[in-house]
């Protein structure tokens, strides 16, 4: 049996997550952990600056940081990825005591703790499958109308 030229090998596409976090140190060990984990991650320092990648390009999983230039900015972030007409997955991520006493707030907005690494990368896992499936399933209603 031939092998396959390195040129006609189907691409392997590896799902996209924008990382937002003001921490350079935090984000930049959530971006070798998540790259580790084979996703391909995008970082953003700000909310500014993630707002305007979410216009730039698609990706699968938003996860940011609660707490950036201000108080509410991680929630800016997932607010607007919300929006976006591509839909992708979203979840904060943060070491606050009081953002780590329940997984989900009232918004809907996945909680999740980067202290456990097979944890981390098995609800991120977890939030790529779920928007995978509801992207399946939007295709297959709009098919059927």
């Amino acid at each position: 049996m031939a092998k396959q030229s390195p040129s006609r090998q189907p691409a392997l596409e590896l799902a996209r997550i924008l990382l937002v976090d003001d921490d350079p140190t935090s984000r930049l060990t959530l971006q070798t952990v998540l790259k580790a984990g084979g996703y391909h991650v995008e970082a953003a320092a700000s909310a500014a600056e993630a707002i305007g990648k979410l216009e730039e390009s698609e990706y699968e999983l938003v996860l940011t940081d609660l707490h950036m230039e201000s108080p509410e900015s991680g929630l800016k972030v997932l607010a607007h990825a919300r929006l976006m007409e591509y839909k992708p997955a979203t979840a904060l991520i943060t070491t606050y005591r009081d953002a780590r006493q329940t997984r989900r707030n009232n918004s809907g907005t996945v909680l999740i703790e980067p202290e456990d690494l097979p944890e981390l990368l098995g609800r991120i896992a977890e939030l790529v499958s779920e928007r995978a499936t509801r992207r399946v399933e939007r295709g297959l209603r709009h098919a059927m109308v």
